[in-house]
């Protein structure tokens, strides 16, 4: 099996290009929004961060799920996550325009002496929630993820040189389960720092989960959905089968139903407790027109999916999977803005910058994924499951 045989086809470039160009173009008419109101530009600007974010950080999750479980299902998507992850320095440039212009836009609730006088803080959020200590923790954030991004992709380039090496095989996969515990518990403290502190008078335990299991969702219907793209030619379409399909689409729905299941929690636990400073989160968000948002993100974010994903034949279908894959990953969009913007405003109305800036910085990191997915073979050559994993036979 010669690597390459397996290089990433043609259509690869041209979507890196078109993404390119897309991208490049939507970020130009996007200076305009950010020159004439800063303010609404980095509201939308920190809800497409966070989607493409979970793009990215969602594939080092499922990275290392992999490594850790074994299973065939991960073998397939392995290189197009290991591309994803290799777009986390990407991220870090893009996280410059909120760290050094946006953060007086976006946290003045504790950035400004002004409200924090009309609206006290408490001791220990005075001292966490600083100027200097968001920078901080942002960098630590960053270095971590950076770390294990480094590791898992020269590890599995390495595999790919040293088919036999079991000790670089069980070097994976004892790092692979401290590693989802760091990825979790670092992305739960970075989802309060960049968007629970939007509201810093409001807290939850279960924040960072949403997150996290948000990045996951996007992340499989990413995989999905390039996954069906490259079987549009050779050599992936002769590797793709229904079964794997149907073993990405039951982790979509496990996804889905997890998501669910942690807001739900969170709404339960918070709703029951009926304590003023807890209920001021979901007072804002189900009322009015963020309460139409609300049954959009119930219905089209967990009802629709879910119902559809019980079908087996649902799950085998290459025409019908990836739709609903992307359509989950604009429904993230969707849950953003509603998780976002109620903090800023009470009109539930998106801007023109709310379809431009997530264009952007799609086109933008989709045109990086691109490049990464042609540097390697599109799978892991040297796992020692891998022909196991596209042994042709249909269950």
């Amino acid at each position: 099996m010669a690597a390459q045989e397996y290089r990433a086809p043609e259509s690869v470039g041209r979507l890196q290009q078109r993404a390119l160009t897309v991208g490049g173009v939507a970020l130009l008419v996007s200076i305009l929004g950010a020159v004439r109101t800063p303010g609404l530009f980095y509201q939308s600007y920190l809800m497409s961060f966070m989607l493409i974010l979970g793009l990215t950080l969602g594939s080092l999750g499922l990275v290392m799920l992999q490594h850790l479980t074994s299973g065939h299902w991960g073998i397939i998507i392995r290189r197009p996550l290991e591309s994803a992850t290799r777009t986390l320095p990407l991220l870090v440039a893009f996280f410059l325009p909120i760290m050094f212009a946006g953060m007086k836009y976006l946290y003045g609730a504790w950035l400004d002496p002004e409200r924090v006088k009309e609206e006290p803080l408490s001791d220990f959020q005075q001292k966490y929630l600083t100027h200097g200590g968001f920078i901080t923790r942002a960098v630590i954030y960053f270095a971590v993820w950076l770390l294990l991004m480094a590791l898992f992709n020269s590890w599995s380039k390495q595999q790919d040189a040293n088919q036999t090496d079991r000790a670089l095989r069980r070097r994976l996969k004892m790092l692979a389960g401290p590693g989802i515990i760091l990825y979790v518990f670092v992305m739960s403290f970075a989802a309060i720092d960049w968007v629970m502190s939007l509201s810093p008078h409001w807290a939850s335990t279960i924040y960072g989960f949403l997150f996290v299991a948000g990045q996951l969702i996007s992340s499989m219907s990413l995989m999905i959905a390039v996954v069906v793209l490259l079987a549009r030619a050779e050599p992936f379409a002769s590797v793709l089968q229904k079964r794997h399909l149907h073993d990405l689409g039951k982790l979509l729905l496990a996804f889905v139903m997890l998501w669910a299941y942690f807001d739900f929690s969170q709404l339960l636990i918070i709703w029951s407790g009926n304590l003023p400073e807890e209920i001021s989160f979901y007072r804002t968000r189900l009322y009015g027109g963020w309460g139409v948002v609300a049954v959009i993100v119930l219905v089209f974010h967990f009802f629709v999916p879910f119902f559809l994903l019980l079908s087996e034949d649902v799950k085998r279908n290459a025409k019908v999977l990836p739709k609903i894959a992307v359509w989950l990953i604009f429904m993230r969009l969707v849950d953003l803005f509603w998780m976002t913007r109620p903090e800023f405003t009470s009109r539930a109305m998106p801007t023109w910058l709310d379809v431009v800036l997530p264009i952007a910085l799609g086109g933008l990191w989709l045109g990086y994924f691109a490049f990464n997915l042609k540097q390697l073979p599109l799978l892991p050559l040297g796992d020692p499951k891998l022909a196991e994993a596209i042994e042709h036979h249909e269950r």
